[in-house]
């Protein structure tokens, strides 16, 4: 039986989720041969995802509008919709497009032993492939300059934070 949560208790936990998600933003490293850093917004999409399961997207859509709205909150603290809609607009996007479908997956398959690998596969999934997508029409079609620009490199570091977030979530779980 799961337990229920207030409104208020979902809300605060999604601004803490978009605000972890600020700082882990803020934390990054500009990579010389690309224009997507590397960052720890990553690591907390998947806490968020783990934690808050199908009420992640609200962490995730309250964080897009921070930024849109002009709150420096994007990687090397960058804001505004040209963010958005720049190169690395198709992994903000995919934030919110995988914290949809795999907080899904967390609420649907319930506690199995495996739901926590599935979730954040899939959440890499959708955040590597939309991102790359997008990245690649930035690079003028060039889906093999952007694999290699945009997920190639990142994919080693996004493993090690989603067998983080697991552990993390497995010992914080509400």
């Amino acid at each position: 039986m799961e337990r229920k949560t207030s409104r208020a208790k979902e809300l605060t936990l999604a601004a803490v989720f978009a605000a972890l998600m600020a700082v882990g933003a803020l934390i990054s490293i500009p990579l010389p041969f690309n224009l997507v850093p590397l960052s720890l917004q990553t690591l907390f999409l998947y806490l968020s995802v783990l934690i808050l399961k199908d009420r992640a997207p609200l962490s995730q859509a309250i964080y897009l509008m921070m930024g849109a709205v002009g709150l420096p909150v994007f990687a090397r603290g960058m804001a505004g919709y040209a963010v958005l809609i720049g190169p690395t607009g198709g992994f903000l996007f995919g934030f919110l497009l995988a914290s949809f479908a795999s907080g899904w997956l967390m609420r649907r398959a319930g506690e199995r032993g495996y739901t926590d690998f599935a979730a954040v596969g899939l959440c890499m999934v959708v955040v590597f492939a939309l991102g790359w997508v997008w990245l690649a029409g930035w690079m003028g079609w060039n889906f093999w300059a952007a694999l290699w620009a945009g997920v190639i490199p990142f994919l080693p570091g996004d493993l090690l934070k989603a067998a983080v977030a697991v552990g993390v979530a497995k010992k914080i779980r509400l």
